[in-house]
């Protein structure tokens, strides 16, 4: 691996609901995949690496026990100008070194330059959910921004953005940069 850029793979979470079942993630995660304009070196995380939190039970042999550092990287999302979670990755479950391992252990293959994401970033407490689909509990649970809305779904003129940054070699933080959208209406 030679570095970490952001990526929202914005879903569609009522088709993707109806898909799993049957055929698994594939119109829900379709449309639209955002990235961030850099990638930031390995390198330039040198000091971001700490323990997992935990593994249970015991990974395969191919998954560890060598591969079970993580990164820590502060997440911001944000709606529509206010941020509305920091899940940190530092509580993901799987490594970047398990992630890749258990992607090619069947012979799937990658080049340079290929690109894989992590999955949803969310950590235990509700403030550090992932997603819109998590934050408002399915729907049931709608969130209020400070201004009053309620929200559940991203609605037509929502802006997200999503921000990273982790502790820097030299001290401080680094900004791994951001990488932002607005819905618009569907066209007839």
């Amino acid at each position: 691996m030679f570095g970490a850029c952001l990526l929202n793979d914005w879903s569609a979470r009522d088709i993707q609901a109806w898909e799993y079942v049957p055929l698994g993630p594939f119109l829900g995660k379709s449309f639209a995949t955002s990235v961030s304009p850099w990638v930031t070196p390995l390198a330039a995380l040198d000091a971001a690496w700490v323990d997992l939190p935990g593994q249970g039970p015991e990974p395969l042999p191919y998954l560890g026990p060598g591969a079970t550092r993580g990164l820590d990287i502060d997440v911001e999302i944000e709606l529509n100008g206010e941020v509305v979670s920091r899940p940190p990755y530092r509580t993901m479950y799987w490594s970047p070194a398990q992630m890749l391992a258990h992607l090619t252990v069947n012979g799937a293959s990658l080049r340079t330059g290929d690109l894989f994401a992590s999955g949803t970033i969310s950590g235990p407490e509700p403030d550090q959910r992932g997603s819109f689909l998590e934050l408002s509990w399915g729907g049931s649970e709608p969130f209020t921004s400070a201004d009053g809305t309620s929200h559940t779904f991203l609605e037509d003129g929502d802006e997200v953005v999503i921000r990273y940054s982790a502790p820097g070699t030299e001290g401080g933080r680094i900004t791994l940069g951001e990488v932002a959208g607005r819905i618009v209406p569907a066209r007839e």
